[in-house]
């Protein structure tokens, strides 16, 4: 993480830490859609073709054969970047990112159709996840200012598309969406932040 972002990510990880847990004891053990979600979803859910049709391709990137493909191809850019730090971040973010989720959702407990969990949307996560990988592989050239609006960017973009494919194909509420989006950021600059730590000890202690 280019160091000039350090205080912002500190900043946005806080924020995002304050937003999931907001949302999760709003959300917690609902079973309908309310209030925002209720305003929402008839204009997303159940999209027709082709508009489906794009809406299950960004929902195959988050699948178990499709993530591993585009986490494999921005590890891949990393390396050829020579950015051997976010190539491991990348791969330890998106599996914390997963694991975060994974976890949030029975204690959130929130159902969509009665039978799933869905607070918050793992496929916006990992979407979100990897948006931010790539935003900071061209933040460092960039002052402050333009860095965290090419970051905050980056991740809305990918959240927002992933948001609404898992929305349009009744797999989330929108606020399930929000969720993930908010759970990647916390965890993807912090995953970057400690990767930076560890790797510059032992030039510290050299020092």
């Amino acid at each position: 993480m280019p160091p000039l972002l350090r205080t912002p990510a500190l900043v946005l990880a806080v924020l995002g830490v304050l937003v999931v847990f907001v949302l999760a004891v709003v959300f917690a053990g609902e079973t309908s859609a309310g209030g925002v979600d209720a305003a929402i979803l008839p204009v997303v859910d159940g999209v027709e073709p082709p508009l489906r049709y794009v809406a299950l391709v960004f929902d195959f990137g988050g699948e178990p054969w499709g993530a591993p493909l585009l986490v494999a191809v921005v590890v891949a850019v990393c390396l050829w970047r020579r950015r051997s730090r976010l190539a491991v971040a990348a791969v330890a973010g998106v599996i914390v990112t997963v694991g975060v989720t994974s976890v949030l959702k029975p204690v959130a407990g929130r159902m969509i159709h009665e039978h799933y969990l869905s607070f918050p949307s793992g496929h916006t996560a990992f979407a979100t996840a990897l948006a931010v990988v790539i935003a900071l592989l061209f933040a460092e050239r960039l002052g402050r200012t333009a860095a965290v609006a090419l970051l905050l960017g980056f991740a809305l973009f990918a959240g927002l598309l992933m948001g609404w494919a898992q929305v349009a194909l009744g797999a989330h509420y929108p606020t399930d969406a929000l969720g993930g989006f908010f759970v990647a950021l916390t965890v993807m600059l912090t995953v970057a932040w400690a990767v930076d730590r560890v790797a510059d000890q032992p030039r510290r202690h050299a020092g």
